[in-house]
């Protein structure tokens, strides 16, 4: 359907296995699986001292951030328990952890639908009145948030991610940006296997229309867990403060 450069056109018009690593967008994207390109390999969880790259936050931006102010963002959602801790950086003091940022993130569930929208052909179920797997946290001394959530599912068109809006103390935003996860065998990915909707038509970070310039892999988190016990996702994530 869009391409990243529509979908930012309209951001900018509205405001115990082994360890394992880790859609609105075009539907006739062909399916390939990940080879040497960003979409395999472990992920670094950090992108060194590299800006993370700024992305679209919709079309399923979250409507009342501030309203959001917690830890477990799960509300009741089924699926794979996981934690993500993201780490902000800044990339003006030699990218160590910015204290007092104020992080947001937002993903679908497992079925692939956000809280918040629905209704319309881009999503046919309604969730309007709901606010599940959406939250806000300040980061610690050390730059660190974590948010207990579930394994995100995935929709056509796109590769299975999390959204990251960073603001400072004051709220003044410094970068919105995308989250991708590492594929191929042996990975988070492979192992949830796009829960009950497997993984025929998934889009691979190789040729997801936000991850597929990513070729360092600054975006790919590393994801280590299993289906029994839970996965863990971490990642630096660095702004310019």
């Amino acid at each position: 359907m869009e391409r990243k450069n529509f979908l930012k056109s309209l951001l900018l018009g509205a405001v115990s296995a082994p360890v394992l690593i880790s859609s609105a967008c075009n539907k006739d994207e062909e399916l390939v699986e990940p080879g040497t390109s960003a979409g395999s390999g472990t992920g670094s969880g950090s992108s060194g001292c590299t800006v993370a790259p700024t992305e679209t936050a919709g079309p399923f931006p979250t409507k009342s951030p501030a309203s959001y102010m917690r830890s477990d963002i799960t509300d009741g959602r089924t699926g794979y328990k996981m934690t993500a801790k993201i780490t902000i950086g800044n990339i003006n003091n030699a990218c160590a952890g910015l204290a007092n940022a104020i992080v947001d993130i937002w993903h679908c569930d497992a079925q692939g639908n956000y809280s918040e929208y629905g209704g319309t052909g881009m999503q046919a179920t309604n969730y309007q009145s709901v606010h599940f797997l959406r939250g806000r946290q300040v980061t610690d001394a050390n730059g660190l948030v974590t948010f207990t959530t579930i394994f995100p599912g995935w929709y056509t068109g796109r590769a299975t991610h999390i959204h990251v809006h960073v603001y400072n103390a004051s709220g003044t935003s410094l970068k919105i940006t995308q989250i991708a996860f590492p594929e191929g065998a042996g990975s988070a990915v492979a192992a949830v296997n796009g829960y009950s909707k497997g993984l025929s038509g998934y889009t691979y970070n190789s040729r997801d229309n936000v991850f597929s310039d990513d070729t360092a892999g600054i975006q790919i988190a590393t994801v280590t867990g299993d289906t029994s016990n839970g996965f863990e996702l971490a990642i630096q994530l660095n702004v310019a403060a």
